[in-house]
């Protein structure tokens, strides 16, 4: 079982480096659905994965779907502020499947239309949205990645450090 993150076009290069180095640091996947709103080897995305990069496990996709038939029948879930789901009620338990998690680009979303496609696939993150309009993307797929890892109670990750000559290793 392996988790993924997927972002739909994304535009923002931090926001992808973010991102990224969330993958590197629980072993998720992550994949890039063309087409990106910069170019991979663009200062700020690499800044924010500083040296983690080789880490990632990134799979690129031409179009979302691409993207799709590679996800298949596995578990899917669009992040949307329009679902009425909630992320935390969803059970992620399952580790006979991996679970992938759909994020929209940072200005629009998802295509509205893929999105009432498959809106039983769609969760969302309580917000009040009369202050800000939406929270951002690496913030949030923050959210949902530890929400799934917590759900499989951390799978090859460490929850406890151990010392080594008296200092954190």
């Amino acid at each position: 079982m392996t988790n993924h993150i997927a972002l739909f076009e994304p535009q923002i290069p931090a926001n992808t480096g973010n991102i990224a180095r969330t993958c590197a640091g629980t072993n998720t996947v992550l994949h890039l659905i063309e087409p990106l709103g910069f170019k991979t080897d663009d200062k700020y995305l690499k800044r924010a994965g500083l040296d983690y990069w080789h880490a990632v496990d990134i799979h690129y996709h031409k179009d979302l779907d691409a993207f799709m038939a590679e996800v298949g029948n596995q578990p899917l879930y669009l992040i949307s502020k329009f679902a009425e789901k909630v992320y935390s009620d969803i059970d992620l338990t399952d580790t006979d499947k991996d679970h992938y998690f759909l994020f929209g680009k940072e200005t629009t979303g998802l295509p509205e239309p893929f999105m009432r496609k498959h809106a039983e696939k769609c969760l969302r993150i309580p917000m009040n949205d009369t202050h800000v309009r939406s929270l951002n993307l690496s913030n949030t797929a923050n959210i949902l990645i530890y929400e799934a890892l917590r759900q499989q109670d951390f799978p090859q990750l460490e929850k406890v450090h151990t010392y080594k000559n008296d200092k954190l290793k």
